[in-house]
Order: structure tokens, then C-alpha cells, then sequence
């Protein structure tokens, strides 16, 4: 046996490479990185392809190696090649993402050390780093001491988790599902009906208040809503308002509707996993006065703070609440009880294994202070207003309202045919080019163009070229 053991060792021991072959990789993957850093300026925001990177398939795993120069060029060709482009300041297409520099560093890191972060006990310094994060984020809201959160990969788990903490905090049972009403606009984000599905209220009542002219939620409306489903003898549960809805960038009156939530005693939950880091400028401020009145918030530092994908936020002001509603132990676990010092992110979500998602976080913000972040979120609130104010004049477009933060919509009326099959053509033939992107959506029924700046890579330039490919695009198809 020890023989077998012996031999089984030799080929496993394949697994933890010499220094001088981690050099190898390191420097291989280093290089490819900085030539796609390198070139991106020039490389398009999408590109069609008509294999749709299928050429991934053309390396199956066997059980003999490949080289990484091979990995890496199928890599570019097939994976970094087609499709959106994330990383490129001239994507102004759904929310775009970021990925600053340190981040992956950070990563990089993290999955070399491989700290368990989800237990104190297991590692209290990455812990820390967490909790560190949460906190600042719950000062940028504006929550007291005892609020708290967790770190998620994204708005999605996040609205899920403050849904779910809602219901137990409301003390329903099964019983009453069909009879609790949750309250939101037609701008809510899907994943939040999705998350209402997750949680076991697919039976709820989901009540789609009136909005403004702003798309923002009417809160008379609501509370005559609230009123009228308390005398028919259902449950109102909870309020889901938005901080900077994906479609168009609105703002619910936060103040009014978090009175609203308090004289009803509703749970009130913001998703601001787009808006809510514009509260490091003075204008998110001025916007989303309310939101620390609320008792839960989604936020996405992956969005507003340009950090790579899967990197979210849900923050609680009374996290206890958050904690009775997630924590659950086992007998495996007894050891971690030793150490209690601070909140364990396992305690304060679904999730036991986890990444250390923290260290992205951290790194950037030690590394190149708040002030850049706020400079950039106040350029792109400039932004979307310089574009709000040419693109009108290209004779045919129609706008929406001047963009609350960075996000407006828009079309052209062209002057005849269907004008929502033309903006799907325009739509069309602006991504067959390429060179920057722009997404579309549906409003009542009229096919609108979007733009959405909240790229640390956009700037002035990237506007302008925006603005030109449109112009010349609806000069082509008209």
C-alpha cells in the first residue's frame, strides 16, 4: 500500500508546481494582461462573431497537459475576442463594469493564500477586512453602530437576503404568504421578483405602484395602496424602493417613502446596487436623502465603486436582525465558537464557503484613497449630462428626463415608418460596428436607446465618440 501511496504521490505532487515553473505562469499570464490592458483603447466595445467562441471546445480536458501558450491564445481568440467588452471605457451598454487594476491583485492574492473568510476563527484578519468594508459602507449610508452586512456576489443575493430577513423580522409563517403584499414599481429590477420567487412568496401579492413622470414611485400612491390592503385584511410586508433603477436611472423619494414604511411599521428595503456610491458625491447625496432611513440596502461595489464582477453588498441597520434571521451552526463548527470577537460573513448569509471578496475591496480603497473614486463618479454624473444636452441636437431625437444620475434613455423619430423598428435597426447597426455600445430597452411599449456611464475608463472622448457613431449610424439607415 505504501508503494501505491508513494506513486500516487508522484503524480499528484504535478499539482504544486516548482518556483520556477510558478514564475513561468506568472510571467505568461502578466504579459497577456498588460498587452490587453495595452491595446484596449483600440479594441472595439463589441464584436460579433459568428462562432460565438465556440472554439473553446476545440481543447477538452484530457488527461495529458497542454501548453499555456496554447491556453492563453485560445483564451484571446475565444473568450476575450467576442461579445462585450466589460473593461472598455466606451461600453455605456446596461450597467457597465469596471475592474480596477488592484483588484485583481487582490484576487490574485486571495486565491494564492486561499483564506477561508467566512469564520472569524478561521481567519480574523481577512474577517476583519470585511467587516472593515461593511462598515465604511453603512457610513456611507448613514446607518448607526449596529449596522451590519455581508459582502455577496452581486444585487441579486443581496435583495434576496434583505427580502428574507424582512419576512422572518415580520414573523409570517407559511399561512400567511397569500395574504402578504410587497410593495414596488414597474422599474423594480427583475432579480427582486426573482429573489421574492427564492424566498417562498411566489403566493405574495406583489403590488406595482404608480410612478411620475420621473418613473419614480408615487408615495401618496402607496399609502393609499398600504391603507386599502390592511382593510381587506392582508398583510403588508415590505417595501422595495429603488436608488437608481437599471432602465433609466430613477430615484424614489426615499424620505417620504421611508415615513410611509415607519407609520405602517413595513420593513423598507433600497436597492441601490447602481446609485448607491454615488453618496460619495454631494449630489447622490442630495438625491437619495432617505436612504438611511431605511432598514436594509442592496449596493454594488462592482457597479459604483468599478470593482470586477461579483462583488456586492447587503447592508442592515440593525444587524441582529440580519443575524437571527442567516445564523445556524453545526456540530463540526463547535471549534469557531472559541472566537466571537467580530461577525462572521457566514452568520450573516446563506453562504459557508465563500471567496475572500473583501481583498478587492480593501486593496483599492488603501491603495488609491476615496478621493479618485469620488472624482470619477462626479465625471460621469457630467457626463451623461454633457450627453443629455448634445445628443439633442441631432435633429429626431427624443429624450427622456434629464438622467437623475447616469443613466437616460432616448430614440429617434424618423420621419416615417415604425420608429421602434428603426431604433432596433439603429441599435442593431451600432453593435455591428462595434466600436462603442449602447443597450436597448422597452418602456410602455416604445423601443428606446440607453446610455449608462459608470465606466472608470469613460471620459470625454468616449462620449464624443458615442454622439459621432450615432450620428453617422442614423444618417446610414434613414
Amino acid at each position: 500500500m505504501k508503494e501505491q501511496i508513494k506513486q500516487l504521490e508522484k503524480q499528484s505532487r504535478k499539482l504544486e508546481p516548482s518556483k520556477k515553473k510558478r514564475n513561468h505562469f506568472f510571467e505568461k499570464a502578466k504579459d497577456y494582461s498588460q498587452s490587453f490592458l495595452d491595446d484596449l483603447p483600440d479594441l472595439p466595445a463589441y464584436q460579433e462573431d459568428e462562432n460565438m467562441g465556440d472554439g473553446v471546445y476545440d481543447l477538452p480536458f484530457e488527461d495529458s497537459p497542454k501548453k499555456l501558450d496554447a491556453i492563453l491564445d485560445l483564451l484571446k481568440s475565444e473568450v476575450d475576442r467576442p461579445g462585450l467588452n466589460p473593461a472598455s471605457g466606451k461600453h455605456a451598454g446596461y450597467i457597465p463594469g469596471g475592474g480596477v487594476y488592484p483588484s485583481a491583485i487582490a484576487d490574485y492574492l486571495a486565491a494564492v493564500t486561499n483564506r477561508y473568510a467566512g469564520v472569524f476563527f478561521s481567519s480574523p484578519g481577512a474577517v476583519r477586512i470585511e467587516n472593515m468594508c461593511i462598515r465604511w459602507m453603512c457610513d456611507l449610508i448613514g446607518y448607526p453602530d449596529s449596522g451590519s452586512g455581508n459582502l455577496t456576489s452581486g444585487g441579486s443575493i443581496a435583495n434576496l437576503i434583505g427580502l428574507v430577513v424582512a419576512r422572518d423580522e415580520s414573523g409570517i409563517t407559511a399561512s400567511d404568504f397569500e395574504r402578504a403584499v410587497i410593495y414596488t414599481t414597474r422599474q423594480v429590477h427583475h432579480c427582486v421578483i426573482k429573489a421574492i420567487k427564492f424566498a417562498g412568496l411566489r403566493e405574495a401579492t406583489v403590488r406595482t405602484i404608480p410612478m411620475d413622470d420621473h418613473y419614480c414611485m408615487k408615495s401618496d400612491e402607496l399609502n393609499k395602496q398600504i391603507i386599502a390592503d390592511k382593510n381587506d385584511g392582508l398583510i403588508p410586508l415590505t417595501i422595495f424602493a429603488s436608488a437608481g433603477t437599471t432602465d433609466i436611472g430613477a430615484v424614489d423619494p426615499l424620505n417620504e417613502i421611508a415615513e410611509i414604511a415607519e407609520q405602517h411599521d413595513l420593513w423598507f428595503h433600497v436597492d441601490a446596487a447602481y446609485g448607491g456610491f454615488f453618496l460619495l458625491t454631494e449630489h447622490g447625496q442630495e438625491v437619495m436623502r432617505g436612504i438611511e432611513n431605511s432598514d436594509s440596502v442592496t449596493i454594488d461595489p462592482h457597479k459604483g465603486l468599478f470593482l470586477p464582477y461579483g462583488s456586492g453588498a447587503l447592508l442592515v441597520k440593525d444587524g441582529q436582525k440580519l443575524y437571527d434571521s442567516q445564523h445556524m451552526t453545526a456540530n463540526y463548527l463547535q471549534d469557531t465558537l472559541k472566537a466571537t470577537e467580530e461577525a462572521s460573513p457566514a452568520d450573516l448569509s446563506p453562504e459557508l464557503s465563500k471567496h475572500f471578496r473583501g481583498l478587492r475591496m480593501w486593496l483599492p480603497l488603501q491603495l488609491f484613497g476615496i478621493e479618485p473614486f469620488r472624482a470619477a463618479l462626479d465625471e460621469k454624473l457630467m457626463l451623461s449630462r454633457y450627453f443629455y444636452q448634445e445628443v439633442q441636437n441631432i435633429d429626431g431625437i427624443e429624450v427622456g428626463p434629464e438622467p437623475e444620475l447616469s443613466v437616460m434613455f432616448f430614440r429617434y423619430l424618423p420621419e416615417e415608418g415604425d420608429p421602434n423598428e428603426f431604433n432596433k435597426k439603429l441599435a442593431d447597426a451600432i453593435h455591428e460596428d462595434g466600436r462603442v455600445f449602447l443597450s436597448s430597452t422597452h418602456i410602455n411599449g416604445t423601443v428606446y436607446l440607453r446610455l449608462a456611464v459608470l465606466n472608470f475608463r469613460t471620459h470625454l472622448d468616449d462620449i464624443e465618440l458615442i454622439l459621432n457613431v450615432l450620428k453617422e449610424k442614423i444618417e446610414l439607415l434613414q
